[in-house]
């Protein structure tokens, strides 16, 4: 046989193995099709037979079609298997999918953290009522956060125990907002009307204590402002949060920068008074710290105490953050990220 009539018989070999490619159906036919072509009894392999024939000179032209005989078939092959598998997947998606059904919520997707929520809720309520959000550093002063909030020098709150020195006797993690107060007053016109967020630090570790937490500070300063605004504000505020029903005390206590200064407790949420775990049998819960600004801390920052009166209280967002969402047992899994945790607060 000549070497143009094999070359020739090649290429249809080809175009007919494309052409039978377009009538099966699966792949188990698609490969038997393969083997009748390039197997071993073949006729690719059969025609093979005929190149001792062919004269040497013209063997090179042969062979180059011969391959390129083969790289078709195989080429075609693989294509129409690939097409059958996407075909039958597609199927096999089709069969079970239900149009009817409510479409999947999306994974993955970011959402804020409780503590962020139940911070935002808060400042909110302050907001309405009249109060500037303002901010301040992290990494305070010892005058900032000491000093001109009227702290001694011998004052407990001062000792390595409870503070987290950057430089001792010189700078430190913030242990309250309170700094935000003394940063606003120096550098605002009277009369201030603010809220502070932000995080708090303290060697502090337990059920109910956390090294870093979230709190937000308040202040009012201006003329004619006593006890009773102090109590209105805070009382609106307790209600807004956990429900007009609910009943608060205002309780003496001791602040370096407040007199006078006193605690609000509010009744349990969980037994209404009665007692239990939650309020430690006493029937009352502690949420947050208050008082009439100091008249040495107005001084310091250079306010006339005879004209001008203040108050200034201080939240802890953890605190709130476990009463609202009752049943968490303990403050660190606010801090150890378990995704389980935190996606129970998804809205």
């Amino acid at each position: 046989m000549e070497s143009k009539h094999i070359i020739s018989t090649l290429s249809d070999i080809a175009s007919r193995c494309e052409f039978e490619l377009t009538r099966l159906s699966d792949e188990p036919q698609i490969r038997a099709l393969q083997a009748s072509f390039l197997g071993a009894k073949g006729e690719i392999a059969q025609l093979q037979k005929l190149l001792r024939e062919i004269p040497a000179e013209a063997r090179k032209e042969v062979g180059a079609a011969f391959n390129g005989a083969k790289q078709r078939i195989t080429e075609a092959c693989a294509k129409a298997i690939e097409a059958k598998r996407g075909l039958e997947e597609e199927r096999y998606l089709h069969s079970r999918l239900d149009p009817t059904l409510p479409g999947r919520a999306p994974t993955g997707v970011g959402h804020l953290h409780p503590l962020s929520i139940v911070m935002y809720d808060i400042v909110d309520v302050f907001v309405s009522m009249g109060f500037d959000v303002a901010t301040g550093p992290e990494i305070e002063t010892d005058y900032y956060n000491f000093a001109a909030l009227n702290f001694p020098a011998d004052h407990p709150a001062r000792d390595m125990q409870d503070t987290l020195f950057v430089k001792e006797g010189e700078t430190l993690l913030r242990t309250h907002t309170s700094p935000v107060q003394i940063r606003t007053m120096l550098r605002r016109p009277l009369p201030i009307q603010i809220v502070a967020p932000g995080a708090v630090y303290r060697r502090d570790d337990d059920a109910t204590h956390s090294p870093m937490f979230v709190q937000i500070e308040g202040l009012l300063v201006d003329q004619g402002i006593s006890f009773a605004d102090l109590k209105g504000v805070l009382e609106t505020f307790i209600h807004i949060v956990f429900g007009r029903d609910v009943k608060l005390r205002f309780r003496p206590s001791f602040f370096p920068f407040t007199e006078p200064s006193a605690e609000v407790d509010i009744q349990c949420i969980s037994c209404k008074g009665d007692g239990c775990r939650l309020c430690s049998h006493t029937g009352w819960i502690e949420v947050l710290g208050s008082g009439m600004v100091d008249p040495n801390v107005l001084e310091g920052v250079g306010v006339d105490a005879e004209r001008y009166t203040g108050f200034a209280f201080g939240v802890g967002v953890d605190r709130i953050a476990m009463l609202r969402y009752e049943g968490i047992s303990s403050i660190r899994l606010f801090y150890e990220n378990d995704p389980r945790f935190l996606s129970c607060f998804r809205r």
